[in-house]
C-alpha cells in the first residue's frame, strides 16, 4: 500500500435531493413565527424517525443530535428500538411501529444495529431496505483532514444495489451437510441501480462509473447485472463507463484508489468493496451512509454496534454525524450542514479533543462539545 497520507479537505456531500419521485421528504411544518433557529436557519421543522441501535448506538446517536439542534435545526425526533434492545423490550427485533414511523415521517436516521452472526434473528438493516425498497445504499468515501490515512486525495463513491443477490436471504438445506443459497439478479433491479448510478453521476459532475462484478465466473447472474449496465450508459454518453471484475477491482483499489470515480456493484460485493473503501481513508468510523429509495431514505452509521467500548463514553461519532449531515442535505438544511462540516474539520485538523480511535483521549462528550464550539 501507499505511504500514510494526512487526508485533504473539502467538502465530502452530495445532491440527494433529486432522487426519482423526489423520494423521502420527511414531514414539514413552517417554523412559529419569531422562534429561535440558532446559528443556521432551518428552511422547516422535519419530523424524524430516530433509531438509536445496539452498543454504542445511543451514545452516538444522542451526542448527534445535540450538535444538530445547536446548529440551529429544528427537528422532531420519534425515538423507536431495533435490534437486539427492542427484542429484550418487546420480544421483536424489528417492531411495526418502527416501520409505521419510517413509512409516516419518510425520514430515518439509524445508529448500529447488531446481528447475530451464524443465528437468531435476520439483519435488521437488511429488513428495512428490503421492505422500504431502499433499493440503492451509497457511501461516500473521501479523506477529512486531520485524520491519518493510507491514501491521500480519495474521493471515491460506492453504490451498491440493496434489495437481492445473496442477501435475498433464500437458503435451504438440499440433504443433510449440504446448504444451496440462492443468488437472485433480475433485470428490473439491476436495470433501476444502473440508471440511478448515472443520474447521480449526471447530478455530481462525476467522469466515469466502474460497473465490478464476476461475469467471467458467473455468466448468467452477473451477466444480466452488467448487460443492464451497459444498455443503460448508452443513454449518457457524456460519462464514461467501464467494467472491473471484483477480484482485479479490490487489488487496483489498494493499490491506486484514485483511479476510481463511482463503483456501482452487487449487494454483496458491495457491502464487502464500500467496507474496504472506508479503510483507505481511516476506517468505518469516519464515512456516512444513506440507503434511498423512491419513497423513503435512512441514513446510518455504518460501522458495528462496538458492545466492547459501550457505556464508556469514548465513542466516536463521526460517522453517525457525517450520516447526518447526509441527511440535512436531503432535506435542503444545505446551511446548518455545511456549518457543522466547517465545525468538525476544525476539530479533526486542531487535533487536540480527539476521540481514542481517532488518536486523542478526549470522551464522547468532549469531542462533541468541542465541535460545538467551533460552530
Amino acid at each position: 500500500m501507499g505511504p500514510s497520507a494526512v487526508a485533504d479537505g473539502g467538502p465530502i456531500f452530495i445532491d440527494l435531493r433529486s432522487q426519482p419521485a423526489d423520494i423521502g421528504r420527511a414531514r414539514r411544518q413552517d417554523p412559529s413565527p419569531g422562534v429561535p433557529t440558532g446559528r443556521a436557519t432551518p428552511i422547516s421543522l422535519h419530523r424524524i424517525t430516530l433509531l438509536p441501535g445496539d452498543g454504542i448506538g445511543p451514545e452516538v446517536a444522542e451526542i448527534v443530535v445535540k450538535i444538530l439542534a445547536a446548529a440551529g435545526t429544528t427537528i422532531e425526533w420519534e425515538r423507536h428500538l431495533a435490534g437486539s434492545a427492542a427484542l429484550g423490550a418487546c420480544g421483536e427485533p424489528l417492531p411495526p411501529p418502527v416501520v409505521e414511523s419510517i413509512r409516516r415521517n419518510r425520514v430515518a436516521l439509524k445508529g448500529p444495529i447488531t446481528t447475530p452472526v451464524g443465528e437468531g434473528f435476520q439483519s435488521i438493516n437488511v429488513r428495512l431496505r428490503q421492505g422500504l425498497d431502499l433499493y440503492a445504499n451509497l457511501r461516500p468515501v473521501k479523506n477529512l483532514p486531520g485524520i491519518q490515512a493510507r491514501f491521500g486525495n480519495v474521493d471515491l463513491i460506492v453504490i451498491r444495489e440493496n434489495t437481492e443477490d445473496l442477501y435475498s436471504g433464500l437458503e435451504h438445506e438440499v440433504v443433510p451437510g449440504v446448504v444451496e443459497s440462492l443468488k437472485v439478479i433480475t433485470e428490473r433491479a439491476s436495470t433501476r441501480i444502473a440508471r440511478f448510478a448515472f443520474e447521480f453521476a449526471r447530478r455530481e459532475n462525476r467522469r466515469k462509473i466502474t460497473a465490478v462484478h464476476k461475469a467471467n465466473i458467473m455468466k448468467l447472474s452477473d451477466g444480466l447485472f452488467l448487460d443492464c449496465f451497459r444498455r443503460v450508459a448508452l443513454d449518457y454518453p457524456e460519462i464514461e463507463s467501464e467494467d472491473k471484475i471484483v477480484d482485479n477491482a479490490c487489488m487496483q483499489l489498494v493499490m491506486k484508489p484514485q483511479q476510481y470515480d463511482v463503483l456501482l456493484l452487487e449487494n454483496l460485493y458491495g457491502d464487502i468493496v464500500s467496507d474496504l473503501a472506508a479503510g483507505l481513508v481511516g476506517g468505518l468510523g469516519v464515512v456516512p451512509g444513506a440507503n434511498l429509495g423512491d419513497e423513503y431514505a435512512i441514513f446510518e452509521a455504518v460501522h458495528g454496534s462496538a458492545p466492547d467500548i459501550a457505556g464508556r463514553k469514548i465513542a466516536n461519532p463521526t460517522a453517525m454525524l457525517l450520516s447526518a449531515l447526509l441527511m440535512l442535505k436531503y432535506l435542503n438544511e444545505q446551511q446548518a450542514a455545511d456549518a457543522i462540516l466547517r465545525a468538525l474539520e476544525k476539530v479533526l485538523i486542531d487535533g487536540r479533543v480527539l476521540t481514542p480511535d481517532l488518536g486523542g483521549s478526549a470522551t464522547t462528550i468532549e469531542f462533541a462539545e468541542a465541535i460545538i464550539a467551533a460552530l
